[in-house]
């Protein structure tokens, strides 16, 4: 599975998330939060799609989608740790550490497998 394939629903996750804690409890942190990571996530993916089409790696959008979830795994295990509310915290917490697990070994293994030409 290619990076991007996660990342763009993953940043579309994170995006709904923060709007969605800004409509229920008025949260601008939540907003914040989600919105530019989210975004951050969305890019990276879009990098990293154009650069398969290309037939290449963009190892810039991967290194970018790993800190981005390293850093929500941290923040957000911090957060579910303090309050126990496994909604949003706990989840999102959860799916990062995922996502990082998953970028470090695209990372690890070369990054998106490229396709070899049809001749």
């Amino acid at each position: 599975m290619h990076d991007f394939c996660l990342s763009i629903p993953y940043g579309l996750m994170l995006v709904g998330g923060g709007l969605l804690g800004y409509i229920k409890k008025g949260s601008i942190a939540s907003l914040g939060g989600g919105a530019a990571s989210g975004l951050v996530l969305i890019i990276a993916g879009y990098l990293s799609l154009n650069a398969f089409g290309k037939r290449k790696n963009s190892y810039l959008a991967l290194i970018l989608e790993t800190v981005c979830a390293a850093i929500l795994t941290s923040v957000m295990g911090q957060r579910y740790v303090e309050t126990s509310k496994f909604m949003p915290a706990g989840l999102v917490a959860g799916i990062s550490a995922l996502m990082t697990l998953f970028y470090l070994y695209k990372l690890a293994t070369g990054g998106n497998h490229l396709p070899t030409k049809a001749e």
